[in-house]
């Protein structure tokens, strides 16, 4: 059963906050998740701009070493938060080189014999 780490929307129209769940990577997005590792509030609280986040770190690391993939959103708030490192494996970029590899052929001048 491949497991994800990724976000779950709930809440009103225009004022959304988001679970950090476990789940199963088959399931839609609101299914019932395995676990919950946290949530996030965008908008803060009134009269102040500051985003809310609280989560359960042992939790989050416990599936990262189960083998569980974050979504890249996940990876951006972690990151933000200091639970991954910037250049983690998780990290989208990390997986793709800057510039394909092209292989130039060796030239080799045609011997006259």
């Amino acid at each position: 059963m491949p497991m994800r780490i990724r976000m779950s929307m709930h809440g009103h129209r225009h004022r959304k906050i988001f679970h950090v769940v476990a789940i199963n990577s088959k399931l839609s997005r609101d299914a019932q998740p395995t676990e919950l590792l946290g949530v996030y509030d965008p908008h803060g609280a009134e009269g102040r701009d500051a985003r809310t986040v609280r989560w359960s770190v042992a939790r989050i690391h416990h599936w990262l070493n189960v083998g569980a993939l974050p979504s890249k959103s996940v990876v951006k708030l972690l990151e933000l938060g200091g639970i991954l490192k910037p250049g983690s494996p998780y990290h989208p970029k990390a997986t793709k080189p800057n510039h394909p590899l092209v292989e130039k052929a060796s030239e080799t001048s045609p011997s006259t014999s």
